[in-house]
């Protein structure tokens, strides 16, 4: 991984850098069910690719940022493992840091598709998968969260979302929006310009951004292998 863009990431405070660095391949070692495996060729994560459930679009929006739609209940959870889900976005975020420069300057719009969110998926987020998930974005990947936006959230939803906010600082809370109204209130946060057909936009079909990332994680299969071995030596 490029020191470099710890660095954009951290605005060049070196010892902010530092404890990223180390925060980052610390968690690579603690948690193998994230960062082991990865063969993107393994079924369960070829299902999930081939569902479209982490997608940055092709373009960044007006201000630089990389905007990403993620499909929080596409997958079954009576079939699918949460860990797996979170496997494949940290791949793909891998994958941006690597191919993307702009990615750690100006940092990520995440957009979180809530349609069909159920008990089941709700379940696959105890406590202390919510705290991992927020550590690793807070404190490890060297990328800033611009904004988080939620959408299509029906109002139980909540539950859950405020134990996400427990584990944020209080900048990253004030950064969190939920939408009850979907698409409608998803297109005043983004240039329509950018999003696919399926969310009132017109750059192409989810279908193609699906198969576009497909593609780039598939073609880079032994990048994720060699990558895998990168890790923080905590023995």
């Amino acid at each position: 991984m490029n020191v470099l863009r710890f660095l954009r990431g951290c605005k060049f405070n070196e010892e902010k850098t530092k404890n990223k660095l180390i925060n980052y391949y610390t968690m690579r070692s603690q948690l193998p069910e994230w960062f082991g495996n990865r063969d993107p060729e393994l079924p369960q994560l070829m299902e999930l690719l081939d569902m479209g459930v982490f997608l940055p679009l092709r373009h960044h929006d007006y201000e630089g940022h990389l905007v990403v739609i993620v499909r929080t209940a596409i997958h079954n959870p009576q079939v699918h493992q949460q860990n797996d889900v979170f496997k494949i976005g940290k791949m793909i975020v891998d994958l941006c840091m690597e191919e993307d420069e702009m990615f750690s300057v100006y940092g990520v719009v995440a957009l979180f598709d809530l349609a069909g969110v159920s008990l089941g998926h709700a379940k696959q987020l105890p406590p202390s998968v919510i705290r991992k998930a927020v550590h690793a974005w807070q404190n490890c990947f060297p990328v800033r969260i611009r904004k988080m936006e939620f959408f299509n959230a029906p109002i139980h939803v909540n539950v859950v979302l405020n134990i996400f906010k427990r584990f944020m600082t209080d900048k990253l809370r004030q950064r969190v929006h939920i939408h009850s109204k979907g698409l409608e209130s998803l297109q005043d946060v983004i240039n329509p310009d950018l999003l696919p057909e399926e969310y009132g936009g017109s750059n192409g079909t989810l279908k193609q951004l699906i198969d576009h990332w497909k593609k780039r994680v598939l073609d880079k299969r032994q990048w994720f292998l060699e990558e895998e071995k990168h890790k923080a030596d905590i023995g």
